[in-house]
């Protein structure tokens, strides 16, 4: 068993529907949980509460932050179709409420049986250069938001990242001034990515308004929505971040990974808060 599996495994728990987990120590940012690792842990509940192999579309809202410890998981099953289940699940922390999320689960990647079924792309991956040509700290993901909250960087060093050269100006305190971050994405010692991974994988980057003139600090997401197109082909995953608008304190981020064959994996959009100014992390949202 792989550090992610493990990471975010679940067990049944002393009633139908919950499940328990533990949020692992090191896959915080500035000593709160990643959002996309705890959406992972709630997929996992969420397959086996369907006994659905993937998720398909799945949407959290996060409520509170989530801290190193006991997780309770409490689901239901809505509906169950020939292709698809359809359940809600919500994670607790000594009886308070850290994340509720819906998804629909099946197996992502065409019809079943062997249907064909229609395909029409209007993209693909983004330019990037090798991963060896790439920035490739391992901390640097998340070093200027901690440094920026006076906290060690934590979950950058439990997944492979490689930044593109031309996105990794806030580094340096010098914004590009377009609000993208591209890179390539792994997990670590060859672990292999499922569709539970790609909605780890869909929140693990810098912000992109890290790279406008805005405060770079915890940028605590509200809402975010992953859809798993298909399961992933072994290596490298290219990644793409891009924000349009920043109004009234809000964001939203829309991500595409793709596969080492070419494919489009997985998307995502999510709804964050714009980071306070340096110094001040709030104990809630």
């Amino acid at each position: 068993m792989g550090e992610f599996e493990r990471a975010t495994a679940v067990e049944p728990g002393e009633r139908p529907g919950r499940y328990r987990a533990e949020i692992a120590e090191g896959w915080d940012i500035g000593g709160n949980a990643n959002g996309g690792y705890l959406l992972a842990i709630a997929a996992r509940a969420l397959v086996a509460a369907t006994g659905r192999p993937a998720p398909v579309s799945l949407t959290a809202h996060y409520l509170s932050p989530g801290q190193p410890g006991r997780l309770d998981i409490d689901t239901t099953v809505i509906r169950e179709g020939r292709r698809f289940a359809t359940a809600t699940a919500t994670l607790s922390a000594a009886g308070r409420p850290v994340l509720t999320a819906l998804g629909t689960f099946g197996e992502p990647g065409g019809g079943p049986g062997n249907i064909e079924v229609a395909s029409w792309v209007d993209g693909g991956p983004p330019d990037l250069p090798p991963p060896e040509d790439c920035a490739g700290d391992p901390d640097r993901a998340e070093a200027a938001a901690a440094v920026a909250i006076q906290q060690p960087p934590s979950f950058a060093t439990r997944v492979e990242q490689r930044l593109h050269p031309e996105d990794i100006g806030f580094f340096r305190g010098e914004p590009t001034g377009e609000a993208r971050i591209r890179g390539w994405f792994r997990l670590r010692n060859g672990e292999p990515m499922d569709a539970i991974a790609l909605t780890c994988a869909i929140d693990a980057f810098p912000p992109t308004i890290f790279n406008l003139d805005l405060p770079v600090g915890w940028t605590p997401t509200l809402e975010l929505t992953v859809h798993v197109r298909r399961r992933p082909a072994p290596g490298w995953l290219a990644c793409a971040f891009t924000t349009r608008f920043v109004t009234d304190g809000l964001l939203e981020e829309d991500g595409e990974i793709w596969d080492s064959e070419g494919h489009l994996v997985a998307q995502g959009r999510q709804l964050a808060l714009v980071p306070r100014p340096t110094g001040t992390v709030p104990s809630g949202l």
